[in-house]
C-alpha cells in the first residue's frame, strides 16, 4: 500500500512540476512579446517610410538611435542589389540615403573602435544621426564593467564624441 501511495505522490509532484513550467514559459513568452513590440514597430514604420522615399527591396539590419534625437537606420539592398543606408529621424520627415560604400559598415566601425581601445569589449553598435552627421555609437564595457560610448563618423570613423567610464 505504501508503494501505491509513494506512486501517486511522485505523479502528481511531476504534474505540479510539468504546470508550473509551462506557466513559467507562457508567462516568458507574453512578457518577451510586449516588451519586444515598439522594436517591431518601429522597425516596421521605418521600412514603409524608406520604401516610400526609396527603393529599398532588402533590409539586413534595423538601428534604434537615441543621442540628442531619435533617429532609425536601415541598411540594406535597393532594387539594384546595391548595399544602401536609410536614415530616418523619428519625425518621418528628411530621409536620407547613403551608399554604403561610402561609408563604415557595421563591422569596420567596430573594429576602428577596438584598434583604437584594445582593452575595451564591444557590447553594441549602433547607426543614427548625430547633430545631422550619420554616426556610429559604438558601446564597449572594460575589464572592471565601465561603459564607454563611442561616435565616429559614418563617412570616415574619426571620433565625434566619447564618454567614458560611466
Amino acid at each position: 500500500m505504501q508503494t501505491k501511495d509513494k506512486e501517486q505522490r511522485r505523479v502528481v509532484i511531476l504534474l505540479i512540476a510539468i504546470t508550473t513550467l509551462l506557466v513559467l514559459i507562457i508567462f516568458s513568452s507574453i512578457f518577451y512579446l510586449r516588451a519586444s513590440r515598439p522594436m517591431r514597430q518601429a522597425r516596421s514604420e521605418a521600412i514603409d517610410i524608406a520604401e516610400e522615399y526609396t527603393d529599398l527591396a532588402e533590409v539586413d539590419q534595423f538601428y534604434w538611435f537615441t543621442r540628442e534625437s531619435t533617429s532609425f537606420s536601415l541598411v540594406g539592398k535597393d532594387n539594384n542589389e546595391k548595399e544602401i543606408v536609410v536614415i530616418i529621424p523619428k519625425s518621418g520627415d528628411k530621409v536620407t540615403v547613403y551608399n554604403q560604400e561610402d561609408g563604415l559598415t557595421e563591422a569596420q566601425a567596430k573594429q576602428t573602435i577596438q584598434e583604437a581601445h584594445p582593452d575595451q569589449t564591444i557590447q553594441k553598435a549602433t547607426l543614427g544621426l548625430y547633430e545631422d552627421t550619420p554616426a556610429w555609437e559604438i558601446m564597449t564595457k572594460d575589464s572592471e564593467g565601465g561603459l564607454s560610448y563611442f561616435l565616429i563618423a559614418f563617412k570616415d570613423g574619426k571620433e565625434i564624441n566619447t564618454i567614458t567610464n560611466m
